[in-house]
């Protein structure tokens, strides 16, 4: 990425959510070097429910330190989706310091890989809570914030698993139908104050997260029938953070500045299926 300040966001702030690895941070870093300033959070905790290990403040520290690197300001928080008082304190500190708000990225989310009768309450309860409510309370908690800026856009992290009936991908899927819902009654309700929503609905990413979906192999064997439900069209198995970084960005722009209510698939012919 090239270093620059004046790029598509120029004077722009972003909020990010999840912002300490992964997707959360190829944005901040995508939208840093296009000229925006970032509030980055995440929660930096573990989840009992998850079999993967989650981000830790270290790896928040060297989002900072990335974004920094392209010129950008940052201020960074640890804070729960799931807590609104939290967030709000985190956000509201962050738009205190840089000035206002522009734009939101709801990413942070977690997903949990089992068969229908393999989820428990816990499992559930943790997917809607940060999925789904989380992605609630960090449109709500920026909303006024936008609102007084005259205007934003708001990108929401969805999934194929929110176009299609995924199997084994039971509350992650219910959590990321819920959320196309939500972004398109806010797109509605917010568009009187030049405010966009929009989804982003990647295929499988090179993350963390889908590291933690090792048994997928062993549930499609024992329903092989639903295994053409995986593939995507285009030969690839998995894209490249860059790749959903790229779209986040353009929904950020002006050179979306008519689109709202609106789903944008990046899922190499996943969903064509």
């Amino acid at each position: 990425m090239e270093m620059s300040r004046q790029g598509r966001l120029s004077g722009k702030v972003a909020f990010i959510t999840g912002a300490a690895r992964g997707q959360g941070r190829s944005h901040a870093l995508r939208l840093a070097a296009e000229g925006a300033d970032i509030i980055a959070i995440d929660a930096c905790a573990e989840y009992p429910s998850t079999e993967y290990p989650m981000a830790t403040p270290q790896d928040l520290e060297l989002t900072v330190k990335e974004v920094q690197a392209l010129g950008a300001r940052i201020v960074a928080r640890v804070a729960d989706v799931r807590d609104e008082v939290e967030l709000k304190s985190a956000l509201d500190e962050g738009v205190a310091e840089l000035g206002g708000l522009d734009v939101v990225v709801a990413n942070a989310g977690i997903c949990v890989l089992g068969a229908w009768d393999e989820v428990t309450p816990e499992v559930w309860r943790d997917t809607i809570d940060t999925n789904l409510t989380g992605a609630w309370h960090t449109m709500t908690t920026a909303a006024p914030h936008l609102i007084e800026r005259g205007g934003g856009s708001m990108i929401c992290t969805g999934s194929t698993c929110g176009v299609k009936g995924t199997p084994f991908f039971g509350p992650y899927v219910a959590s990321k139908y819920g959320l196309v819902g939500i972004s398109r009654t806010l797109a509605n309700e917010l568009a009187q104050h030049h405010i966009r929503v929009n989804v982003v609905h990647p295929t499988g990413v090179t993350t963390e997260l889908t590291k933690g979906l090792g048994r997928i192999g062993e549930l499609i064997e024992s329903n092989p029938r639903v295994g053409g439900t995986f593939m995507n069209a285009l030969p690839v198995e998995r894209v490249e953070v860059e790749d959903i970084s790229n779209a986040v960005l353009f929904l950020a722009s002006d050179e979306a500045r008519y689109v709202t209510g609106t789903e944008l698939v990046v899922d190499a012919g996943n969903t064509n299926f």
